[in-house]
């Protein structure tokens, strides 16, 4: 059985609000979970302390039992101190110009 710490999507349509829960990594989303540890709410601002409210005693436990965080858990646990701070990986290469026009962007910025 292998545990995921990740999101479950409720609230009304454009006004999402999250659970951080515990599940099985087979199950749904927003179906059926071990646990909820916590929750989040980005509705609110930035600085307010309810945005996001984790039990980290529950959140402890359940990485020592070897439960994997998904990305977005993953940067919110590592803000509460609970694991060392995520290096965010770079876009993807393939999104970027292809070489033809990145030679005429570089011969248009020399030109000007």
């Amino acid at each position: 059985m292998a545990l995921k710490i990740r999101m479950a999507r409720g609230g009304a349509k454009k006004r999402p609000f999250y659970r951080i829960v515990v599940a099985e990594n087979t199950s749904p989303r927003d179906g059926r979970f071990v646990e909820r540890v916590g929750h989040y709410n980005p509705l609110l601002s930035n600085d307010n302390p309810e945005r996001v409210v984790i039990n980290t005693e529950r959140v402890k436990y359940w990485l020592g039992i070897g439960a994997k965080p998904s990305e977005r858990v993953e940067l919110f646990l590592a803000k509460a101190g609970l694991l060392p701070t995520v290096v965010r990986i770079e876009q993807p290469k393939k999104s970027q110009p292809k070489k033809k026009a990145q030679e005429r962007l570089k011969n248009s910025s020399n030109a000007a």
